[in-house]
């Protein structure tokens, strides 16, 4: 490759695209290039498993379906992304910048950076790495040739697959009863669809443990198109159930769009069916958390998901009425008569709960995590955390972190 100008290849490609690329030789990062201007790179997050990737062409999906495309020759690697399809949600970045230890003078930079990157189609990023793939490997591969490679399905796969998910096709005694027992998908739909609408994540897990083998109806000739026929059948009855469990509809229907997207990107059945237990399992944390803090009212379904959304900002009565429609004296008196609190409280005892899960689940300094929850100072998030959870930040942390 002495006579291929890598740096050259990489910053045209950068501009073209409209998304960030690196040149890395024997792992060392030689070349930078991006078009929007991002405080910190967010591949240092997932270099590691974007660096496992050793074949000449691969990829690898984020929890937030971001995606980078990497092309391997010989000492030589590129990284192009992140990019995807859909629209960021704020609350995403907000959360990607927390864990980035982004500082808040520059967390404004860092956002306008990540949604001006050029949103494309992760086929499209694959078909740009395999013209360049020609020209460094001398090699013709086409998107059926590239293999996945995602390191959140494989640890999913050891957590749920792994408790008996996958069991042995039952014997066939004879033709009547195997046509009886053709179609068993209607009472399976029903108990999950169940299960995700109450967000009960512990039964889900129970009935994971003993579930029965799904002998879904033919949807397609071709085993693989029938799993991903099958798994698009299960994402719709999932946002459904979870819309009605009180999840926002416009969260379900996205999240929904995300998975399908990513089950057409899988060429094993394996990877499937993996990837539909996480969305399972996905849906009815979601609507867990929805529940658990909501009391089953309307109203404070509705109020619980504008916190969810905002959770990063300061969230106030009366940004949450505008939100309403209604005015902030109503919304605050019929809150607390379908609840018995307070809508102060209640915005505070949520922002309480995420600040829990962080402290015992991430190494984030306590004032990176007041910065992120949107309290005014360090000292605000230590009285109010006090209040709500009966320790200081500092205690909470000694005491039930893992």
């Amino acid at each position: 490759m002495k006579n291929i100008d890598l740096t050259y290849i990489c910053t045209v490609i950068g501009n073209l695209a409209g998304i960030p690329i690196r040149l890395y030789y024997d792992e060392k990062l030689i070349m930078y290039h991006s078009v929007v201007n991002l405080p910190k790179d967010p591949l240092f997050l997932y270099q590691k498993s974007v660096f496992d990737i050793n074949t000449h062409i691969g990829y690898f999906i984020t929890p937030h379906f971001n995606y980078y495309g990497i092309i391997n020759a010989k000492k030589y690697k590129i990284v192009v992304g992140p990019t995807r399809q859909l629209v960021h949600n704020l609350q995403d970045l907000r959360a990607l910048a927390f864990r980035m230890d982004i500082p808040q003078d520059e967390l404004d930079d860092f956002i306008n950076g990540m949604q001006s990157i050029v949103r494309m189609p992760l086929e499209s990023v694959m078909q740009m790495l395999c013209v360049v793939n020609y020209i460094l490997n001398d090699e013709k591969l086409e998107l059926k040739d590239i293999a996945i490679y995602d390191a959140i399905q494989q640890d999913l796969r050891k957590e749920l697959i792994s408790q008996s998910m996958e069991r042995p096709p039952a014997a066939e005694t004879d033709d009547v009863h195997f046509q009886q027992a053709a179609h068993n998908t209607l009472a399976i739909e029903k108990t999950i669809e169940n299960i995700i609408r109450k967000g009960d994540t512990a039964v889900l897990k129970e009935w994971i443990s003993t579930a029965p083998a799904v002998r879904a109806g033919t949807m397609a000739t071709e085993q693989l198109r029938q799993s991903r026929n099958t798994f698009i059948v299960a994402a719709t009855l999932a946002s459904r159930a979870a819309i009605r469990g009180g999840m926002d509809a416009e969260d379900a229907l996205s999240l929904s769009d995300a998975f399908i997207q990513k089950c057409e990107l899988l060429n094993h059945m394996e990877q499937i069916t993996n990837l539909q237990y996480r969305m399972i399992l996905e849906f009815t944390e979601q609507v867990e958390k929805i529940r658990h803090t909501a009391h089953k009212s309307a109203l404070a379904v509705q109020v619980t998901n504008y916190i969810h959304h905002h959770i990063s900002e300061s969230v106030t009565a009366e940004a949450i009425a505008k939100h309403l429609y209604l005015s902030r004296p109503y919304l605050s008196a019929k809150f607390k008569e379908e609840t018995g609190m307070s809508l102060t409280d209640f915005i505070l005892k949520e922002k309480t709960e995420e600040a829990k899960r962080l402290l015992c689940y991430s190494e984030k300094s306590l004032l990176n995590i007041s910065n992120y929850l949107g309290f005014s100072s360090q000292s605000h998030f230590s009285r109010v955390f006090k209040k709500y959870a009966g320790y200081s930040p500092g205690e909470y942390r000694d005491k039930y972190a893992g």
